[in-house]
């Protein structure tokens, strides 16, 4: 039997994500990602201000993550180093010319795909130009998704201007998966971007499937400073979202206040899914994570049932 999995967010999360998803083995996976275009910086900031475009950069790496002919994969991965093109990828500069050649970015992210014999659909949450605004706490509003990332400050909420329908294949994935997972990375400027394109929090909150986020590592200063877990979860919440079911890796250096969960969210401790850099998940450990949350999703009926909570906050999964 096929499982459907569609997994949420942005970025180096995301990519590690579907990296990990495809080493999974014991179940055969039909993975789809929704990921977020709010970027404006580097060389994907360039190409949407010059071309008009939705931010491809994540969209590339995402492809780039499900890619199974490894030498485009590694071609669309190459930098420019000089010259006008300098910064730019080429996986961004395919991305942009098969939008204009072919008249529309899911075009050519599908096109894409095929290149790349991507094992698995990317979708691009907003099929046209979006700007990421975030609400600080103290009332100021700062836009872009770079300026977003750097602002000194709590962040209340995000939102994309103009607001965007998502496609209606990304609410469709939502709907009809069979996990839908929150994946690490930048809370408000890569998974919360998800969420705000329209239709896609409410196919997560009132979907059929268990929704899981996987636990951050580190906390990202300034964008996080001062969050704890309850405070990623709530995040989603107030953002429309649901969670079910948070990962918590065991070397994660997030604050872990487990009575502060709303009682809705079940906690499972996991041991610890870091690469050697304390801030990336490695691949293989966070394979085995997804293979046994897949395991145990499998033998649940429904995405609230489950365990006693304070067995769950017992001791490690």
């Amino acid at each position: 039997m096929t499982v459907r999995v569609t997994a949420l967010g942005g970025g180096r999360g995301l990519a590690t994500t579907l990296r990990a998803l495809r080493r999974v083995d014991t179940v055969d996976l039909a993975i789809t990602a929704i990921v977020s275009v709010a970027d404006d910086g580097g060389s994907t900031g360039r190409l949407r201000a010059e071309l008009g475009i939705p931010a491809p950069g994540d969209v590339r790496k995402c492809l780039v993550a499900l890619g199974e002919d490894d030498a485009w994969a590694a071609a669309c991965e190459h930098r420019f180093g000089a010259g006008s093109l300098r910064g730019h990828s080429l996986g961004n500069l395919v991305l942009a010319g098969l939008s204009e050649h072919l008249g529309s970015f899911g075009a050519a992210v599908e096109t894409m795909a095929t290149l790349l014999r991507a094992r698995g659909r990317v979708l691009p949450a907003a099929l046209d130009p979006v700007t990421l605004v975030a609400v600080l706490a103290d009332g100021r509003e700062v836009r872009g998704q770079v300026a977003v990332q750097e602002a000194e400050g709590r962040i209340r909420s995000v939102r994309l201007e103009p607001s965007p329908c998502a496609p209606p294949e990304a609410v469709a994935a939502v709907t009809a998966a069979d996990l839908v997972l929150l994946a690490p990375g930048s809370l408000y400027t890569s998974l919360l971007p998800v969420l705000a394109s329209g239709g896609i929090a409410d196919a997560v909150r009132v979907g059929g499937a268990p929704v899981v986020q996987l636990g951050n590592l580190a906390v990202q200063i300034p964008e996080t400073a001062g969050l704890g877990v309850a405070d990623h979860v709530r995040a989603v919440v107030d953002h429309g979202g649901r969670v079910d079911l948070y990962l918590h890796p065991a070397d994660s250096t997030v604050p872990l206040d487990a009575a502060a969960l709303p009682t809705t969210v079940q906690l499972r401790r996991h041991d610890a899914l870091g690469s050697g850099d304390a801030r990336t998940h490695d691949v293989g450990r966070l394979a085995a994570a997804l293979a046994a949350l897949l395991a145990s999703s499998s033998r649940r009926r429904g995405p609230r049932s489950g365990g006693d909570r304070a067995g769950e906050r017992g001791g490690k999964r």
